[in-house]
């Protein structure tokens, strides 16, 4: 494939790096730095298959509805644009596209874990449950995509739990509410952690990147997995897909 990547920091280099590898070409984008073009545009994404984008949440919209005008499929990296989902489905109208807030194969195994702990932990009253994030100092939103997908799935399987509160508490938590803090700083790739505590014990579930490796990998897998699709897709069909395919 030939693939464009939106957005040339840290992760971008990071995908550039692994899609080389594993034998795909790749153009980059930015608007600074040391990318091969500084925009999005006709002349930029000649013959490309894939746009990859991991830049900031006020241009993912734009850059989408770009490349959808060019006709090419996209896997949107940025998050925090979750809120306008709707203008973003009419944006990618006449193409593949799917977005996660992470796409590290591990971290979508870790939501599948979570699901299945949540039922569990349902059934036990006696566990609250809480969680934190940390990442690295240049995280340009907060809470993590990550973070409110974790969020999301605890408030699924948890009846007692009705809320995700992710901003700073300066009051006592209501027994329906879910806390996900957040904290930034130094260079930390990415550390999600759920608590499940009682007056006997706990439970932690954790997952800790070591590096953006499996985050890139996973989203040139999803640029692989997409190019020939037409629609508005998630890293859930993408898993779907994967664990349903027979060992060997």
């Amino acid at each position: 494939m030939k693939i464009a990547m939106i957005g040339y920091g840290r992760m971008g280099h990071e995908i550039e790096a692994i899609a080389k590898k594993k034998g795909h070409s790749v153009i980059t984008i930015d608007t600074k730095g040391e990318a091969d073009f500084s925009e999005i545009s006709a002349e930029s994404m000649d013959g490309v298959d894939v746009a990859i984008d991991f830049t900031l949440p006020e241009a993912a919209i734009d850059n989408a509805k770009k490349c959808n005008g060019l006709g090419v499929n996209v896997v949107m990296g940025t998050t925090g644009w979750y809120e306008k989902e709707a203008e973003m489905k009419a944006a990618v109208s006449d193409i593949g596209f799917m977005w996660s807030g992470n796409f590290s194969i591990g971290v979508n195994a870790f939501f599948r874990v979570l699901h299945e702990t949540g039922k569990i932990m349902n059934t036990i009253k006696e566990y609250d449950v809480t969680a934190y994030e940390l990442h690295h100092s240049g995280k340009a939103d907060s809470p993590s995509g990550t973070a409110k997908m974790m969020g999301d799935i605890l408030i699924e399987t948890l009846d007692r739990k009705k809320k995700l509160v992710t901003e700073m508490l300066d009051r006592k938590i209501e027994p329906d509410e879910l806390h996900f803090a957040s904290v930034r700083g130094g260079s930390i790739p990415g550390t999600h952690a759920i608590l499940f505590d009682s007056p006997a014990d706990s439970i932690e579930l954790k997952h800790t990147a070591r590096n953006r490796s499996g985050f890139a990998l996973g989203a040139v897998m999803a640029a692989e997995w997409i190019v020939d699709k037409k629609g508005y897709f998630t890293i859930d069909d993408f898993m779907n897909e994967l664990l349903s395919k027979p060992e060997g």
